[in-house]
């Protein structure tokens, strides 16, 4: 059929691949950070489309035929009536926002109305939080927001002319805060209690659809979120669950139906393909392995995994659970971690650092279990992240988590999702694709782990965390 180009601008850089519509082999690929020093709260979205230009520079996209636009999440852009930007852009986890959280939390009566309403409680880096804090701090900025838009919302936008019509995803809605992804509606009485007053929000529209086409032809892609374009890049499917090892970590999985959960802990997010990626957060995963190596003196996660292969499953009895920022599963927000078990025979350096694993990938296990608990399938989990190729995180993880593990060969993900989204929409135009089937793409090259003859030896090790957890926390955790 052709070629297509997919692009990825996430909070440091935009990234470029050119694919194969038929196979998504990667042809051709550009680079260009922004034109930003570090990773502030602040930034004007002219910075993105620089950005863009020069990944694009060289005749990078020569004879592409469509275009997908994949981007960081969260980052609310506010246009004024005439479609100017009225300040720069709030993007990513803003802490200033926290107060605004928690009022919003309150002002609709609680976690679960907030879970009822949108799929999700109020965080403070949600568009709805932002839109809080900014009728709190620059009410004249607030006043004059008339339009609100994302940043692939706002790259699509400009993409194709900045013309009258306006359109996001329901990805990426899923995730501002004042969309259900239940009910596929946005809720613009939320948008009012968090700004002060309406405002034009963007039309949704289906996976496989256009936003438009430039005037020299190119068709654009409906766009998405950097998580669902790069679930959609993996080719993750039902019984798929992402495992997605930063400083804090999260659990991911498609699922056909939205996920309404009462306590807040699963956030109901919808995907690039017309289902659904309910995901569980936990506020610890490898910062608990930094703070571990920095505690034995170590230089980097490597050595500390190398000392933790020098000890068995188990750490001799040492437990460790790694709630050092306080934890959101189990919701215990003011605790702190806890080391227990231990005795003469288990004060061994090897023992702590093989007990920060085990912890970090036990409180992962107890967020994967809130899904499998409603119902959500697990047969393979991905397992995503720098750390995910550490022999220790490697050795443990399939019988911990239960389930074959598939750490996938680095890649641009969010941007070959991107790209597939792009190849879809224009296989649909020209009617070679059916609008309810993405093509089928190559898979992620990856290595295939199986928890084999050591899933009793895991399951023994989980027991032991859980019986540390329900006896330092009872109650905490229920399924």
């Amino acid at each position: 059929m052709g070629i297509v180009a997919g692009l990825d601008s996430s909070p440091e850089f935009t990234r470029i691949v050119v694919c194969d519509t038929d196979t998504g082999a990667v042809l051709r690929q550009g680079y260009a950070p922004h034109p930003v020093e570090g990773r502030p709260s602040d930034i004007d979205p002219q910075a993105w489309l620089l950005s863009l230009g020069e990944a694009a520079g060289g005749g990078l996209l020569e004879g592409v035929q469509a275009i997908g636009v994949s981007a960081q999440q969260n980052a609310l852009v506010p246009l004024d009536a005439q479609g100017n930007t009225v300040r720069p852009a709030l993007v990513g986890g803003d802490k200033r926002a926290q107060v605004a959280a928690a009022d919003l939390v309150d002002a609709l009566g609680g976690r679960e109305a907030w879970a009822q309403a949108v799929g999700c409680v109020p965080q403070a880096a949600q568009p709805v939080t932002k839109l809080r804090w900014l009728a709190k701090n620059e009410p004249e900025n607030a006043q004059r927001t008339a339009v609100l838009l994302q940043a692939h919302d706002w790259l699509v936008w400009q993409l194709l002319g900045r013309p009258l019509r306006r359109t996001t995803d329901r990805g990426g809605a899923s995730g501002t805060g004042y969309w259900s992804a239940a009910t596929g509606a946005y809720r613009p009485d939320l948008v009012e209690l968090a700004l002060g007053h309406q405002a034009v929000l963007p039309e949704v529209i289906g996976p496989s659809e256009a936003a438009g086409t430039t005037p020299e032809g190119l068709l654009i892609s409906a766009g998405t979120g950097e998580t669902m374009a790069a679930a959609f890049g993996l080719g993750l499917g039902l019984g798929d669950v992402v495992v997605s090892l930063g400083a804090s970590g999260s659990v991911m999985a498609v699922h056909p139906e939205a996920l309404a959960d009462q306590s807040g802990m699963i956030t109901s997010l919808a995907d690039a393909t017309g289902m659904y990626l309910p995901v569980v957060t936990t506020l610890n995963a490898v910062r608990a392995l930094r703070g571990t190596a920095e505690l034995l003196g170590l230089p980097d996660l490597e050595s500390l995994s190398e000392l933790a292969m020098k000890s068995t499953p188990g750490a001799h009895g040492l437990v460790l659970l790694p709630y050092l920022e306080g934890e959101r599963t189990p919701n215990l927000p003011h605790t702190a971690g806890t080391l227990a078990g231990l005795r003469r025979e288990s004060m061994k350096p090897e023992h702590l650092a093989r007990a920060a694993f085990e912890g970090m990938l036990c409180g992962l296990a107890d967020a994967l279990d809130v899904l499998r608990g409603r119902g959500v399938e697990v047969r393979r989990i991905f397992l995503l992240g720098a750390a995910a190729e550490l022999p220790a995180v490697q050795a443990s993880a399939p019988s911990l988590f239960g389930a074959q593990v598939v750490v996938p060969q680095p890649a641009d993900y969010a941007a070959i999702g991107a790209a597939r989204q792009a190849a879809w929409a224009l296989g649909v135009s020209q009617g070679g694709l059916d609008p309810r089937t993405p093509p089928a793409w190559q898979g992620a090259a990856a290595q295939v782990l199986e928890p084999g003859e050591e899933l009793a030896v895991g399951q023994a090790v989980r027991q032991q965390f859980t019986a540390v957890r329900e006896q330092t926390h009872p109650g905490a955790f229920r399924l």
